[in-house]
């Protein structure tokens, strides 16, 4: 009789760190996809050697990116902030031409950096989302989220059914075919007449292409909702507001991804965000709604 040889199977021991391309795509470069491929293409050096895909990361790691090195922001708390941009901000944090960008009103961050979940054209107004969380960003944006977007558009033209009817069927721009998923008349008449649109996408200018594309010119542009997040009324031009933990848990969802925690603001930033309000600030909050 001879004994049983020993099991020596062991369960494979996880390995520290996270995913390099993770914390590349949360620090707002990219999906994690593109992150792979620039790890691929050697752009990323992690403590001094040139990273490769499977690498994974702790916060005391040194990355570069092109040369220059990352800010990793961290990977647990998450703070968004709805911003109301107004026309004449481009959505860069720098300009060639010194215009003034969206970034410049925001409040001020300790560690990390604000990134934008989506754009909105110089010409166009309205809600403007921000996050700490790349990865929430990027996921936001990426047109397999199919997350709506709504605008409040004023035509000047004369529109008849048969534009609307193309417009919601679809139409062929020069970047492939677009449309809107609904259209509702607004107030206005004669040449002037507002719209609320809702599209599926957010394509360079997408909105005032398809109108033109019927013969009508757009001269005002707002947008008003990006999924389930409305502009609070008491939000005007060039203010923002901090989204609270459901609103926040609510992104995540839209998103596909696992909630993180959500930081809490300090009492010092909150009190900068009232002041934004002034003798609003005792007055009814403007819960979102849908007209």
């Amino acid at each position: 009789m001879t004994d049983k040889p020993e099991n020596t199977h062991t369960e494979p021991r996880a390995l520290p760190g996270e995913k390099l391309q993770k914390v590349l795509a949360r620090a707002g470069l990219g999906s994690r996809r593109e992150m792979e491929r620039w790890i691929q293409a050697k752009r990323i050096v992690v403590d001094n050697k040139v990273a490769s895909l499977g690498d994974r990361v702790d916060g005391r790691a040194k990355i570069t990116v092109d040369g220059k090195p990352l800010a990793t922001p961290s990977g647990e708390d998450t703070r968004c902030i709805l911003y109301h941009k107004p026309t004449g901000e481009v959505c860069t944090r720098k300009d060639p031409q010194g215009r003034s960008t969206v970034f410049e009103r925001l409040p001020k961050l300790k560690s990390g950096r604000w990134i934008s979940i989506g754009r909105l054209d110089y010409n166009t107004s309205g809600l403007l989302l921000f996050s700490t969380d790349g990865e929430l960003a990027n996921s936001l944006m990426h047109p397999s989220s199919n997350i709506e977007r709504e605008y409040m558009v004023r035509v000047m033209g004369e529109v008849d059914d048969g534009m609307l009817q193309r417009m919601t069927e679809g139409v062929m721009l020069e970047d492939g075919v677009a449309k809107f998923s609904d259209i509702q008349l607004g107030s206005g008449d004669g040449i002037n007449r507002w719209f609320y649109v809702v599209l599926m996408e957010g394509r360079n200018r997408e909105v005032r292409r398809l109108w033109e594309s019927q013969g009508l010119t757009v001269s005002r542009l707002k947008r008003v909702r990006y999924g389930d997040v409305f502009i609070p009324s008491k939000v005007k031009q060039g203010q923002w507001i901090e989204l609270d933990r459901k609103e926040i848990k609510g992104l995540y969802r839209m998103a596909g991804l696992q909630v993180k925690d959500v930081k809490r603001n300090t009492l010092q930033e909150r009190q900068v965000m009232e002041r934004q309000f002034g003798k609003r600030r005792g007055r009814a909050t403007g819960k979102k709604s849908k007209r």
